[in-house]
């Protein structure tokens, strides 16, 4: 044990062994001295509360046969201590291991000792120090389970998914990935390019895609790239549809793409070598043309313009929206539907958490909401087969996630405004009657998307004539608290929105973002928020 001791002949000696003390202490660290012939061993008192014992009751855990020891860790423990003790061994003796305190509980140590030797080269002494690692390691093992269930999770998605550095080579990929490049294992593609497979016309124009997505940050959604195959390969050309998006590391670093695509080969050979199928080919292909538009909109719609036209010659609608996400891979989105042209659909959804993750659920998403046009205009069939699809893809990755969505279709034609929820907030609607929320209650709601494969969605509905406009919204607006941890919650949100009905839409959405960052601690957004406003305005008649 260091002594500091007062008055001692030179102060440099004191000042060093009292700054090794007063570093021990703000590091947390505990001191232990052994000699190794003695059955006895010195702990500090930092040491005695990691084991829970008293200076009497504690052991000297460098004594065999290492009980306190964790049964997993005690061989690795033995053979560092025999190390340490072998006259040719090292001159530091450390290993991390589960230790049992006096109190049953485990404790993980990190723990470092130098070994002082005779001329001889016996070890003589061991003394060094302790410290308490299980929070640390607590975490590890929380980021290790995180990584198991994103690799479960892409490994399980019936699509291609794949990582790729600045340099266009992989980094990432799911077995369907490994196995489209004829590889038996995703492990085997690390490190590999495009040109390890492709012949040049495909490659290059693959990793331009990548460059300029990287430089501009922006996506390119749906393209069907044809991809020849090196000659060696010896493979037929093939077909796949690819949406690839720029990899931003959460400091707002450009690492990268991400990308995810799907085999349309058959497709288009179909529509290459069957002539009488050509009706049904240009089917699929109008089909083919709407998701690459839908995949557009939602590009579109994140920025908050360029919202689709509808109306009936005497009203129409029009929309508005805000998106503030907190990070690069965020959970919220919402989309404008045009079923008709006096029929539309306002959706807005929040999957569960962020990052990776929630970023691959919103893609699948997307995808499925292109499947579900045909009931876009009836709102508890749209959100059952939204739900379908998710479910199905979840349950086969065994993983558990869902998404909360509130949707909604105007139609002007009958002049009523039907709406469902998934476990979302409920909307704000205004009108000449004053404010309410829809689908306010627990009965008015199904539960979120992807929980329960055959899940039901009450509808609501509510005249046009009673609505004016309707404001959708995630619970980052929700849930922003001001400095006593009060959320700002719906009350507040009914209010502003009943203060904004002489205000326009978009004055309408700005104002809403200024008094929830006012009334924030700190000014600032916690969670991903997203607005989404629809309202019924008249169209102006044309002067004779």
């Amino acid at each position: 044990m260091l002594m500091i001791h007062p008055g001692g002949t030179s102060g440099s000696n004191s000042e060093d062994a009292g700054r090794l003390v007063l570093a021990l202490r703000a590091s947390n660290e505990g001191i232990w001295d052994w000699w190794t012939g003695n059955q006895d061993i010195y702990y500090s008192r930092r040491i005695l509360e990691f084991f829970e014992c008293s200076p009497s009751t504690a052991p000297n855990i460098f004594l065999e046969p290492h009980e306190m020891i964790h049964e997993e860790d005690r061989p690795r423990f033995s053979q560092s201590l025999k190390n340490a003790l072998s006259p040719s061994g090292p001159e530091l003796f450390a290993i991390d291991c589960r230790l049992k305190t006096g109190g049953n509980h485990w404790r993980w140590l990190r723990i470092r000792g130098t070994v002082v030797r005779t001329r001889e080269g016996q070890a003589q002494r061991i003394a060094g120090s302790m410290i308490d690692i299980s929070l640390r390691k607590e975490a590890e093992a929380q980021i290790e389970e995180e990584r198991h269930l994103l690799r479960m999770l892409i490994d399980h998605v019936p699509l291609q998914v794949y990582f790729k550095d600045r340099e266009s080579r992989f980094v990432l990929a799911n077995k369907q990935m490994a196995e489209w490049m004829g590889l038996k294992e995703p492990r085997e593609l690390t490190g590999k390019h495009d040109s390890d497979f492709f012949a040049e016309e495909h490659w290059e124009q693959a990793a331009k895609d990548e460059r300029r997505i990287m430089e501009s940050l922006q996506p390119v959604n749906g393209k069907v790239e044809r991809e020849t195959w090196r000659g060696d390969n010896d493979g037929e050309d093939t077909w796949v549809l690819t949406s690839k998006f720029p990899w931003v590391d959460r400091g707002g670093e450009v690492k990268g793409t991400f990308g995810v695509s799907s085999d349309v080969t058959e497709l288009v050979r179909a529509k290459q070598e069957a002539t009488e199928l050509a009706a049904e080919l240009r089917v699929k292909n109008q089909a083919y043309e709407e998701e690459l538009q839908l995949a557009r909109e939602i590009q579109q719609t994140l920025a908050g313009s360029n919202f689709p036209e509808v109306g009936d010659g005497i009203s129409k609608l029009r929309f508005g929206a805000r998106y503030l996400p907190i990070s690069g891979m965020a959970g919220d989105f919402f989309e404008v539907l045009r079923i008709s042209d006096d029929k539309a659909g306002v959706l807005i959804c929040d999957v569960m958490g962020h990052g990776v993750r929630s970023a691959l659920v919103v893609a699948m998403l997307r995808g499925l909401l292109e499947k579900q046009r045909r009931s876009a205009s009836d709102p508890s069939a749209f959100l059952s087969g939204l739900n379908s699809g998710l479910a199905a893809i979840l349950d086969r990755a065994g993983a558990t996630m869902f998404a909360t969505a509130f949707y909604a279709v105007a139609d002007l034609g009958t002049g009523v405004l039907r709406y469902a929820c998934a476990g979302h907030p409920g909307a704000i609607a205004t009108g000449p009657g004053g404010v309410q929320q829809l689908a306010a209650t627990r009965k008015e709601k199904g539960p979120g998307l992807g929980l329960i494969a055959k899940a039901e969605y009450p509808a609501g509905e509510l005249r046009l004539a009673e609505v004016s406009r309707i404001l959708l919204f995630t619970d980052g607006i929700l849930e922003a608290e001001n400095e006593e941890g009060e959320p700002f919650l719906e009350k507040r949100l009914m209010e502003t929105a009943a203060d904004c009905r002489g205000e326009t839409l978009e004055e309408m959405l700005d104002i809403v973002l200024t008094r929830v960052l006012q009334y924030s601690d700190g000014h600032h957004f916690d969670d991903d928020v997203c607005l989404l406003g629809m309202e019924l305005v008249p169209t102006p008649v044309a002067a004779e």
